[in-house]
């Protein structure tokens, strides 16, 4: 049976891309453009910095759009930045956004093995003066970007990156909208007067390293604040179930992993809702 609390969602997710606007009335600054029947996508490698760190991320947006657009930040798994990251931010560059699939580990580290990954998530989610400073370069990034309206900015992440966004949003970042997948929620800065983003936290039922207790302490920190927030738990699903390379990766490494196609769906259904929502 789905957690629900206060706010938080009884479905498994919200079906539909709510529509953006009435055809010949004037579109509202900041809102999504309509998308042309034909994307042609463009998808670039970028660099970027910190003081001390090369960032290697990826662009992408639809070149047939005319205008500026909503920028999504994309923040990886703790197997770093891959081809599954920047498949979400083609996924969204098709929808009409423009993406940036960041690097927290950089120099376009990867892990091949979950100890690794949990040492470079690790370094990152300890030091949140570094964390902020590598989040900070890619949001600079995406909002120098001529296809973007700086006034419209969200952030998605995949379970590391899910913690990273929800713990930036704490942060205070200007961000519009978070969304987290199979994300932790015990983070480094908990939710505050801080936080002016709409969240949503898309997780597993069955995820063993998403623990009950902590979900009662982010919810609860959440309504203390008053927070626009929706909190999804899917029947049956377990840690990283929006990712196809889930059940291989956890039979290699022993781990408890599992695509779950509905979940999947489901979710991400749920963030075009949110996104639709917040930018319309």
């Amino acid at each position: 049976m789905q957690l629900i609390r206060n706010k938080l969602l009884w479905v498994l997710g919200i079906v539909g891309f709510l529509a953006l606007g009435c055809k010949g009335e004037p579109r509202k600054e900041g809102a999504l453009p309509e998308t042309p029947a034909e994307v042609r996508l463009i998808g670039e490698e970028v660099s970027y910095a910190t003081d001390s760190t090369e960032m290697k991320g990826y662009l992408a947006y639809d070149a047939n759009q005319e205008g500026k657009r909503p920028g999504v930040l994309v923040v990886h798994e703790w197997w770093g930045h891959n081809d599954y990251t920047r498949k979400r931010a083609d996924m969204l560059a098709e929808l009409g956004y423009t993406a940036l699939a960041v690097d927290m580990y950089g120099d376009g580290k990867q892990a091949m093995h979950p100890e690794d990954a949990g040492k470079f998530s690790g370094m990152v989610m300890q030091n949140i003066d570094l964390a902020q400073a590598r989040f900070d370069a890619a949001l600079e990034l995406l909002k120098s970007q001529p296809t973007v309206d700086t006034e419209a900015i969200a952030a998605i992440g995949y379970c590391f990156g899910g913690s990273v966004v929800l713990t930036m949003a704490n942060a205070g970042k200007d961000l519009d909208a978070v969304a987290a997948f199979h994300s932790g929620v015990q983070l480094p800065i908990m939710p505050n007067d801080q936080l002016k983003a709409r969240v949503l936290v898309c997780n597993g039922a069955a995820d063993p390293f998403v623990s009950p207790e902590s979900v009662a302490a982010f919810t609860r920190a959440m309504d203390s604040v008053k927070a626009d927030y929706s909190y999804i738990a899917y029947e049956g699903a377990q840690h990283a179930f929006t990712s196809k390379d889930a059940d291989s990766l956890g039979k290699k490494f022993q781990l408890p992993l599992a695509y779950q196609e509905k979940a999947d769906t489901a979710s991400w259904n749920a963030l075009k809702d949110l996104l639709n929502k917040t930018f319309q």
